[in-house]
């Protein structure tokens, strides 16, 4: 059936392009089909009008049982409020950081949704890293921005009540804990207030939840503590429909979180939660006392309850087309005029908005209707054609006819679906993206340490009057958003409108009208791209659109200068388009020469590849210190200064990012001792390339290379952050490891963290390993032994070593050790005693052992020249100065 390109098309791709917007959630993903009990569930669900946020402040800090038996047991509307995106933490799959590690949880947070069945949403707070008390927190959030963040979701999605994961105290212990208590109160009454954040009420009305408790647990109770006075309810039910307990579906998604390792066993039976009020109407039996959850509660709505009512009475699970016809009354009572909601007119119908939707959704799994769009390529450029398929497929008895097709082209007549009939379109069609690139939309613009900054808008860069589309489209259609009213045509989101949402929208959607008898309904679906792996099968991933060139200069990688000798700088090129041609320069700082000046390049074909290799040198007026190198490709007049990097784990869709092309530039004096370094990887991170940076000969050892014997060959060995908490045969080669020191080899820990050792000492001696940490970066440091080897040879560190650090001094510093163990530094957060274990040394044998909590899998990939000069001193230990 050939597609063609009409004008007048862009009118009704505007209008209907609008719904893809709302997919923001949208997994890259086969179709979603459904089994008949799911359906049930479903159609259950629409008789209830209730709705409930959960909040606190990272991902997994969520009570997932609590949410899945909210969703699929009390059937309300669930959400989970994550102030951040748990930028700040440590990575246990992998060497990502910082937002590449935001990105993750972003997406570990989505899985788990779709497994517990609530909807996810975010502030612009960034996790800077740990907090200890709220009032540290807000010197670093923007409080008010934040507040208007928690705001403007309640007054989306409405819920009757707000529950928070900790109370606005030290119990909470993290600062950001604390800080997502405090704020969710002053949400809870601002909320309501149309005084407050008026802005927002261009798109929403003001909202006044019933009532906010606080979701406590055994880690704030004492134990034989009195519960008087605090809700309770029983989370442990089994859902026979799901075939599954809440305890059950809770640990499925709660081990979505794979980079915190908190893969968790599934429980069963009885699972008492318990609520202490906080604010609001006062409840005596259950959290929601006093809440009409019925249609009662919509003017007019009793009639569309009954009619519910009657479609779940007649619903015949081996044959849910059969509820089709019923379900088509019950959304026809759902029609709400255009004018009572375009224009940006905040619509009073929310729940005849949320359940119009859900009624849809319910028709197109009761039909068995599959609708795919997948792009032959992963990437493509503005503007440029993309050739897509799509297939459609009705697996009901029920006539279905697809009457258009929108999306950059128009379907010139009507495809009828016959039972179980695939229909498999192949077109060429010029497309129009959300944006230069699918960079998620809060990286898109520089932040602060402590907010991330949402752009003024992401979408078409033109758009006309939603009411004048309507208009001039003549398709006669009821057309709603998806999701919540906002008055949004066009594929356009305001600042406003991306606050808060998860992702990014769809970089494409098609969106097809579909005839069923008389009923005309509009269902949009995002592009993605479909290949088959030889050993995993189909998969999907997100379309991404791509720059013309991409500039990649290694990532995570510092380039560290410790003499006059050059190093090589590879920058690649690659091609989001065929035919791109230009010059290629790197910007350095004053007093550093770089060869050649510019080097021309000349891409061919898409995604095509050219390594540029640039000579750097520190020249005699370059200044010690840190700086920065930039590489910069100029096509056609236009400069680009951004790479790609893929973030592709199996638990999650593919991640593309398009990181600035820069690298820390440092340049410091340095003396090492010793050549060959050992380095046994741990969770992941960057620390060999950073040796290496420092003329070190690094090995990755895998855990059977560690016999005392293989590991005489190397100076030093280094274990890598949480080595003692992932690497299993640690249990067993422990014994080695001693072994290679008390026969004069050097050890150096990093962190561990102090729960789920491999085993329970993993000294030489003993130690005790804690939570306790030094959060301010530039904390001032004491030196408890300045004579010591450590701290003077072959370097002589001061305390300006431990300036200009990024997020922490250190963490999981042991609070006990053997006195054969010798601390050498100390320091300490405001109004804290001094902890003196950031660095542990012992000898043992011949040979010597160095724990460390300082941060130096972050200090050293950002170039920070003290960490250079710290860990040089802790391998060079014990070495002779080279004659």
């Amino acid at each position: 059936m050939p597609l063609s390109l009409r004008p007048a098309a862009r009118l009704c791709l505007a209008l209907l392009i609008a719904h893809c917007s709302l997919l923001t959630e949208a997994k890259a993903q086969a179709p979603k089909t459904y089994t008949s009990s799911e359906i049930l569930l479903g159609l259950k669900k629409l008789n209830v009008l209730g709705s409930v946020m959960y909040i606190a402040a990272h991902p997994d800090d969520e009570n997932t049982r609590l949410i899945a038996y909210f969703a699929n047991g009390r059937l309300l509307e669930t959400s989970y409020l994550s102030c951040t995106r748990g930028d700040g933490g440590q990575d246990l799959i992998g060497p990502e950081l910082r937002e590449q590690l935001g990105v993750i949880r972003t997406q570990e947070l989505l899985a788990a949704r779709r497994i517990d069945g609530g909807r996810q949403f975010f502030t612009r707070a960034n996790d800077f890293g740990f907090s200890k008390t709220s009032a540290e927190t807000f010197t670093i959030w923007d409080k008010e921005q934040v507040l208007a963040d928690i705001v403007w979701v309640i007054r989306q999605r409405r819920p009757d009540v707000l529950i928070t994961r900790f109370p606005p105290d030290p119990r909470a212990g993290h600062g950001h804990h604390q800080a997502s208590a405090i704020l969710a109160a002053e949400a809870f009454d601002a909320a309501g207030d149309p005084k407050r954040f008026p802005e927002q009420l261009k798109y929403v009305q003001a909202w006044q939840p019933k009532r906010l408790l606080w979701n406590t647990g055994s880690f704030f109770v004492k134990p034989g503590e009195n519960m008087a006075g605090y809700l309770s309810l029983d989370a442990g039910g089994y859902n026979p429909l799901l075939g599954q307990s809440y305890g059950e579906i809770a640990a499925r998604s709660r081990s979505s979180h794979r980079s915190q390792g908190f893969g968790s066993a599934a429980t069963r039976g009885e699972a008492l939660e318990y609520f202490q009020p906080v604010k609001g109407a006062p409840a005596t039996k259950d959290l929601f006392d006093g809440i009409d959850q019925t249609w009662s509660r919509v003017p007019g709505g009793a009639a569309i309850g009954k009619m519910i009512d009657e479609v779940i009475r007649k619903y015949d699970p081996s044959n849910p087309s059969a509820s089709v016809a019923e379900l088509l009354k019950v959304r026809a009572n759902l029609y709400i005029k255009p004018q009572a909601w375009v224009g940006n007119v905040p619509d009073p119908s929310f729940w005849k908005v949320q359940k119009k939707q859900e009624v849809e959704n319910l028709i197109q799994a009761c039909l068995g209707l599959t609708l795919d769009v997948t792009a032959a390529q992963p990437t493509v450029t503005r503007g440029q054609p993309l050739q897509i398929t799509i297939e459609a497929i009705n697996k009901s008895n029920v006539p279905i006819s697809i009457t258009g097709i929108y999306g950059g082209f128009m379907l010139d007549s009507t495809l009828v679906l016959q039972q179980n009939k695939l229909i498999n379109l192949r077109e060429n069609v010029q497309m129009k993206f959300s944006g230069d690139e699918s960079q998620p939309y809060w990286l898109q613009q520089a932040g602060s340490t402590g907010m991330y900054k949402v752009p003024e808008r992401l979408g078409f860069p033109e758009t006309t009057d939603a009411a004048g589309m309507l208009a001039e489209s003549k398709l006669g259609l009821s057309l709603m958003p998806a999701d919540e009213p906002t008055g949004s045509f066009g594929y356009l989101e305001s600042k406003q409108q991306l606050t808060g949402r998860p992702i990014n929208p769809p970089a494409a959607g098609i969106a097809f009208v579909v005839q069923v008898n008389t009923t005309k309904l509009i269902y949009t679906v995002p592009v993605q791209y479909k290949h088959t792996d030889p050993t995993l099968g189909e998969l999907y991933q997100p379309l991404v659109v791509v720059p013309p060139v991409m500039v990649n200069i290694p990532a995570a990688r510092a380039y560290v200068f410790a003499d006059a000798q050059p190093k090589t700088i590879p920058v690649t090129l690659r091609a989001g388009r065929a035919g791109v041609r230009g010059a290629l320069a790197l910007q350095v700082p004053a007093g550093w020469q770089v060869e050649p000046a510019t080097a021309p390049f000349d891409l061919k074909n898409k995604d095509d590849e050219q390594t540029v290799n640039f000579t750097l040198r520190p020249g005699a007026g370059a200044p010690e210190g840190k700086a920065e190198v930039r590489a910069v490709a100029t096509v056609d007049g236009q400069a680009y200064t951004r790479g790609i990097q893929t973030i592709d784990y199996p638990h999650i869709p593919t991640q593309t990012l398009f990181p600035e092309a820069t690298a820390p530039l440092v340049k410091l004096q340095l003396v090492r001792r010793g050549q060959n370094v050992g380095y046994l990887m741990g969770a992941g991170d960057e620390v060999p390339e950073a040796l290496r940076q420092i003329g070190y000969n690094v090995t990755l050892l895998k855990p059977e290379d560690i016999s005392a014997a293989r590991l005489r060959q190397f100076d030093a060995v280094v274990l890598g952050v949480r080595a003692y908490n992932t690497v299993e045969q640690l249990k067993t080669k422990q014994a080695e490891l001693l072994k290679y020191i008390e026969g004069g080899g050097n050890v150096v820990v990093q962190y561990a963290v102090n729960r789920g050792t491999v085993l329970p000492q993993i000294g030489p001696y003993p130690l005790t390993l804690s939570n306790d940490r030094v959060t301010v970066e530039d904390a001032p440091v004491t030196f408890l032994k300045p004579r010591h080897p450590l701290l003077n040879s072959p370097n002589k560190l001061t305390e300006q070593d431990f300036k200009g650090w990024v997020q922490e001094q250190g963490l999981y510093y042991p609070s006990q050790w053997d006195p054969k163990y010798q601390p050498v530094i100390s320091s300490h957060d405001p109004g804290e005693a001094a902890k003196e274990s950031a660095i542990l040394v012992t000898d043992y044998g011949k040979g010597h052992y160095i724990y460390t909590g300082l941060s130096l899998f972050r200090e050293l990939p950002a170039g920070v020249p003290g960490a250079y000069r710290i860990i040089t001193n802790m391998i060079s230990y014990g070495k002779e100065p080279v004659q």
